[in-house]
């Protein structure tokens, strides 16, 4: 078997990840749990690994680096890689990335997501942990525009995730390491490229957050990713990443030019046939503005949930109404929501308890 082969058997069995360890059972992961996979010995992991990487990257390695990189198959499939070392022996976590770019409707998105993505300005962010489909959410939203309007995106991305053919858009897609070197200044360069839109893999830094939202103020639609679970989490991710100095200013730009933040959890369904993103959806109304200007965060949740005309949602509704129709466990409602008191009281009224 090749190692193209062996990857490809990882995809046919629905696998996000493959974890490879010299001196350890090689795993992947299917819908968020670890199984074992194939039955390799310490020379071929070995092998596999080096396999990835070219002399310079192996020179890198050997000086005590990690090493981020991405791969396609033959078939165009795309693969981001980091290779490090364990107990002095080789591994890599291999994410594999889709090729196919769903739809709202096959995504099971709500509405306000596509009115989100129509929008001409403002900043939107989608935040969750590691693996939670941020990167899928976003691609359903550039696709749409995409076949939607004629426009320029500009994205930059570590690495790039899903390709976009162009449609009615015209997109210049910059991968670190390979088209620039950091964020900040493909930022800096993308505000002189005539953009419409431009997608920012993830707000990392005080410099980042600054040129995103001046982006969004200088007229531009801005899209980026934070790994925050909430949406008042992700405001306080903002400011506190920020000098202290400018946490005020920015804060109140912020709030100016939050147009919404979508933060989401994949979650298991009942009948263990795959996952759902559940989804806290958060939009920039006057009072929401209001309460981030101000720092009274601990309100913005009752906002969003009496916030449902605009299409706001809370983390904990979303899970409710997922376990009234059945589709998510007692058990996953209160894995995964924000408030287990609140949790508890909604999913028994659900049950008539």
């Amino acid at each position: 078997m090749t190692f193209e082969e062996f990857v490809l058997g990882a995809r046919e069995k629905g696998a996000s990840d493959i974890h490879l360890t010299v001196g350890a059972p090689t795993v992947i992961r299917v819908n968020g749990l670890l199984e074992p996979y194939g039955d390799l010995d310490d020379l071929t992991v070995n092998r596999a690994i080096l396999s990835l990487l070219t002399p310079e990257q192996q020179r890198v390695l050997s000086d005590g680096h990690d090493i981020d990189f991405s791969f396609e198959l033959s078939n165009g499939a795309r693969q981001r890689v980091n290779v490090f070392r364990q107990n002095g022996k080789l591994a890599c976590s291999i994410r594999l990335l889709n090729t196919y770019i769903p739809s709202f409707e096959e995504l099971k998105l709500p509405p306000i997501i596509k009115k989100l993505a129509e929008k001409k300005r403002g900043l939107i962010l989608v935040t969750g942990p590691t693996g939670s489909g941020k990167s899928t959410t976003l691609s359903a939203m550039l696709d749409h525009i995409n076949h939607t309007k004629a426009v320029h995106i500009i994205s930059i991305e570590d690495p790039i995730e899903y390709r976009y053919e162009p449609a009615l858009a015209t997109i210049h897609q910059r991968e670190l390491g390979r088209d620039t070197q950091d964020i900040v200044s493909a930022l800096r360069s993308a505000l002189r490229e005539d953009p419409d839109i431009i997608l920012v893999g993830e707000l990392r830094d005080f410099e980042t957050i600054r040129l995103a939202i001046l982006a969004a103020e200088t007229g531009h639609l801005v899209l980026g990713t934070l790994h925050t679970s909430s949406a008042a989490l992700t405001i306080d991710r903002i400011v506190d990443a920020c000098p202290e100095s400018v946490q005020e200013q920015i804060r109140a730009s912020f709030a100016n030019q939050v147009a919404g933040i979508i933060s989401q959890n994949l979650v298991p369904k009942a009948d263990g046939s795959g996952r759902l993103a559940a989804l806290e959806i958060m939009i920039g109304t006057d009072a929401v503005r209001n309460l981030i200007k101000t720092g009274k965060l601990a309100q913005l949740e009752s906002t969003i949930q009496a916030g449902s005309r605009e299409g706001m949602c809370t983390m904990n509704d979303a899970l409710a109404r997922y376990y009234r129709r059945d589709l998510i466990t007692y058990e996953t409602a209160m894995d995964y929501c924000t408030d287990r008191e609140e949790m508890e009281k909604a999913l028994n009224a659900a049950k008539g308890f």
